[in-house]
């Protein structure tokens, strides 16, 4: 089975209380009913928080690329759905993430979204 492109975050709505989730679920996270379906969420979003990871982490399991260790960021996307995603942020530059709108690029092995101007990819982290 190959990776969808464009990529899709697979989420789950609750039937009983409208509760969003990710990952997705069949139980709502909320009302623990088993009630939960499958739903895409929306692939852009805008930045709730982030912060930058500027050394390497432990390894393992931080596996660094072949150029090495370049900072990168990591923060949350506030999606349409009213759910915040825990992702990699990519862009040309850290201080354009400020309640930036980014949009998805990769869902493995993390989520993972990018500003309009981010760095090429297989740059930093």
């Amino acid at each position: 089975m190959g990776v969808p492109d464009p990529p899709v975050l697979e989420g789950s709505r609750c039937s009983v209380c409208a509760t969003v989730a990710y990952p997705a679920s069949t139980t709502c996270s909320r009302c623990a009913t088993p009630t939960a379906s499958p739903i895409a969420l929306s692939d852009t979003g805008v930045v709730w928080a982030y912060t930058v990871q500027r050394f390497a982490p432990k390894s393992p399991p931080y596996v660094a690329p072949p150029a090495g260790f370049s900072p990168f960021a990591v923060g949350y996307v506030e999606l349409p759905e009213g759910i915040r995603i825990e992702a990699i942020l990519d862009c040309a530059d850290f201080d354009e993430l400020h309640a930036a709108t980014v949009r998805l690029v990769a869902v493995a092995p993390v989520p993972r979204f990018a500003t309009t101007t981010s760095r090429p990819e297989g740059a930093g982290q």
